[in-house]
């Protein structure tokens, strides 16, 4: 006979579910007494609680919040795609979660709830702890959960029992999953199951992220139609353009194009109007609406009216931006601390660097050339009509002004590129 300890048992991976949950349960009692136990919860759980932790969230609360009133639901329903995957997500998971004595719940990426469907009695006990139209289930406002955490780490997950932060949700169990606009990639919503903790099954989170997964393909199916419906509309538009130009949907997403190499889609504006307009990567173009759509003419000649003056904005560490000014207004595109580094290099070297140089400049390292061609390409997809390559440089013609921080010490605190720190230490200091 082995006489050898067992090995303790963790939650989630014990045999028998009732010691899996006192182990949860453990483990959350000394959470809150700020101590560790050698059965911790898993690893999404245990992100979850210090996250409400250092949100003072108290795990003696009510679940209960402020609903939001009827118009609002109604406005945020007729605001969202997920209005049009209704049918969709009822078949899927309504009827099932009926079946099971489970609801079903459809929030907002605010994390409240528009949609609710299933089981009579559920519904009536879901209302004890507000899990009804118009509450806020997101972890700032409910703690750990299902459709919080799910929104917090924008992932699939099951929260069961004890591992709700909150101890009047000890008695549920859900699982929900995120559901994103295949149209620009944001988050639209979460779609989630709820019921008695006795309900729980492992299988429902699958079950949950397969239905999210199966609404997304809806919606690209249908967005797949609508651009051939506005290709329908441009193709006899286009014939009798001359020069170059493109027809694009509200996203940007293309449905024709003629004088020019199609792009899968080209970056708007965020608030478009008819006329003229600069766009980043194609320069001073004439808009005009088109049902679903946009007809977007470049300009030409648009050199003779491409931005004249660029600001690098160095003067924050966590407002990294540059200003591009051109003739029918301004814009504005936040950098990253990479993207700081390149585009200041390139303002001390007017004359141009070379991929060798600017690798140099940036990671001390002359051969990191695929890293610095890469990060200047996707630069180039917002900023092309004031870069030039071969070598890199900023168009002739742009003026570049720098906005240095009061302090030269603070300039980019916390990059260690060459070109920086020969800036922060100016020669002669140590």
């Amino acid at each position: 006979m082995d006489s050898r300890p067992a090995a303790p048992e963790r939650p989630g991976t014990a045999s028998r579910p009732a010691v899996a949950e006192r182990l949860v349960h453990r483990a959350r009692e000394a959470r809150l007494a700020g101590e560790r136990t050698a059965a911790a919860p898993r690893a999404e759980i245990d992100a979850s609680w210090d996250r409400v932790l250092r949100s003072g969230i108290d795990p003696e609360q009510s679940p209960e919040s402020r609903l939001l009133e009827t118009d609002e639901i109604e406005h945020r329903r007729r605001g969202t795609a997920l209005g049009e995957v209704m049918p969709l997500l009822r078949e899927g998971l309504a009827t099932i979660a009926d079946a099971s004595q489970q609801i079903m719940v459809v929030t907002d990426p605010e994390g409240r709830v528009l949609w609710r469907q299933g089981h009579a009695a559920v519904m009536r006990r879901a209302k004890d702890i507000c899990l009804e139209e118009g509450a806020a289930w997101a972890e700032s406002a409910t703690g750990t959960n299902a459709i919080g955490t799910a929104l917090a780490a924008r992932t699939p997950i099951q929260v069961h029992s004890a591992e709700h932060f909150i101890r009047a949700l000890h008695g549920w169990t859900c699982a929900a999953a995120p559901v994103r606009d295949p149209r620009d990639g944001r988050l639209m919503g979460i779609v989630d199951i709820s019921g008695p903790a006795s309900t729980f099954h492992p299988a429902t989170l699958a079950l949950v992220g397969s239905v999210a997964a199966l609404a997304e393909s809806e919606l690209r199916s249908r967005h797949l139609v609508a651009i051939e419906r506005l290709r329908a509309v441009a193709a006899p538009l286009l014939c009798r353009l001359g020069g170059r130009a493109l027809v694009v949907d509200t996203h940007g997403w293309l449905a024709a194009v003629t004088g020019m190499p199609p792009v899968d889609r080209l970056p708007l504006p965020k608030s478009l109007e008819p006329g003229a307009v600069w766009l980043a990567s194609l320069g001073m173009c004439r808009v005009e609406p088109l049902p679903g759509g946009w007809l977007v003419q470049v300009a030409e000649g648009g050199q003779e009216r491409s931005p004249r003056r660029v600001v690098l904005d160095l003067s924050r560490e966590r407002g990294l931006a540059v200003h591009v000014a051109g003739p029918v207004g301004s814009w504005t595109r936040r950098l990253s601390p990479r993207h700081a580094e390149l585009l200041y290099a390139l303002a001390l070297h007017r004359e141009g660097r070379t991929a060798a140089e600017l690798a140099e400049d940036v990671f001390g390292d002359a051969t990191r050339t695929v890293t610095v061609r890469a990060e200047i390409s996707r630069m180039r997809r917002h900023l092309a009509e004031v870069l030039e390559h071969r070598p890199y440089r900023f168009r002739e013609g742009v003026a570049v002004e720098v906005v240095h921080p009061d302090v030269p010490a603070d300039l980019l605190p916390r990059s260690t590129a060459p070109v920086v720190l020969r800036t922060r230490t100016p020669a002669g200091t140590a």
